[in-house]
């Protein structure tokens, strides 16, 4: 690897070891283009990002503790479930089973490699590791049921509505799979910012919350509980993903206002605007005929709501009119406050969630 000059440190944290600088002073610290050594986790700068990495560990949970009996059972009785419910839970489960391995690649080969400081990057570490975890759920869940395996995993191909969402997500990452990609530059920069908002804003933010609805909508009606109590456990992970992605974007803008221009501002509603869409196209691909007292119509409010959420939380204005949460009950699902799971299936007290922002 070619050597770093004194000071200067490989944004990778593999480069050659500079014995010629001084210690690493918090204020040199940054989130892209850092010219401190990325290995030094101390001094902290940036406490959030490690708060989120504790958040994390205290939401520990793995999907085989979750017992699927019952789930077993309701799928295999006859009428246990009508055919609407059935399609939607195999295209839901379908969406989710490629879209966190997604996610993970992303990851793990174009967001470590480009945010250079250790405190983001221990969060990183953590959230590869629950993506895997999420990953698992699908698994088990698919061979708890019994379902067909090429068909689950394959729908990313072969449903429209489930393909062209991971087509626009991954049209964001293929500069980024470049080996020789470098933030550095304003369009770089621009192009590392553009990626971290299609993945954490609108694919972890966005996309994950129809899907969310549905399968809690089915556990609060007593059915499928225990794919409900991994999807309640695998919304908590994410609430904590999107945080700390807003985080992270919000960062770099502070530290890069050049970057966050009036054009790019528009172009990122843009962005909000075409996911919205596609995941309004989703839901009705999921519930032709509504289900649940859920319908595509009330999915789609939804996602206006979401959008509007997420425009705030970047600091943009809103790209839909003013509109309610047709789905108050998720803000009660994901309380970690409660000591006891929403339905009741097993014990488990979060230790650190009860101060998380959700939505």
């Amino acid at each position: 690897m070619p050597s770093t000059g004194p000071g200067e440190a490989s944004s990778t944290g593999l480069g050659s070891l500079d014995r010629s600088g001084g210690r690493v002073e918090v204020s040199e610290k940054r989130m892209i283009n850092g010219r401190a050594d990325v290995n030094q986790l101390l001094p902290m700068k940036y406490t959030w990002a490690w708060d989120k990495y504790l958040a994390g560990c205290g939401n520990h949970w793995m999907p085989t503790e979750v017992s699927m009996q019952a789930d077993i059972a309701l799928w295999n009785s006859p009428g246990g479930l009508t055919e609407d419910e059935r399609l939607m839970l195999k295209r839901n489960l379908g969406f989710f089973a490629t879209a966190e391995s997604l996610v993970a690649n992303n990851i793990v080969l174009a967001v470590y490699r480009h945010l250079t400081n250790p405190e983001c990057r221990q969060y990183l570490l953590r959230q590869s590791f629950e993506e895997a975890v999420h990953t698992h759920t699908f698994q088990y869940i698919c061979e708890s049921l019994g379902l067909d395996e090429g068909e689950l995993f394959n729908m990313y191909r072969e449903v429209p509505s489930i393909a062209d969402k991971d087509a626009w997500a991954l049209q964001y990452t293929q500069a980024l799979e470049d080996p020789d990609f470098r933030t550095g530059t304003p369009e770089k920069d621009t192009q590392f910012l553009r990626d971290l908002i299609a993945f954490y804003v609108i694919f972890e933010g966005m996309w994950f919350y129809t899907g969310f609805a549905q399968i809690l909508s089915l556990g609060r009606r007593n059915k499928m509980v225990g794919i409900a109590e991994q999807y309640q456990y695998i919304l908590r992970d994410e609430s904590i993903h999107l945080n700390f992605g807003i985080d992270t974007i919000n960062q770099i803008k502070a530290e890069n206002p050049h970057l966050w221009s009036a054009e790019f501002q528009a172009e990122v509603r843009e962005m909000l605007t075409q996911a919205c869409e596609l995941e309004v196209a989703y839901g009705r691909s999921t519930m032709p005929r509504g289900l649940l007292g859920l319908n595509a119509d009330l999915c789609a409010q939804y996602m206006h709501f979401i959008t509007n959420r997420r425009c705030g939380q970047l600091g943009l204005a809103p790209v839909y009119p003013p509109v309610d949460n047709p789905f108050p009950w998720m803000s009660e699902v994901m309380d970690l406050g409660k000591e006891k799971n929403f339905f009741e299936t097993r014990v488990i007290e979060y230790q650190t969630g009860g101060g998380l922002s959700w939505d």
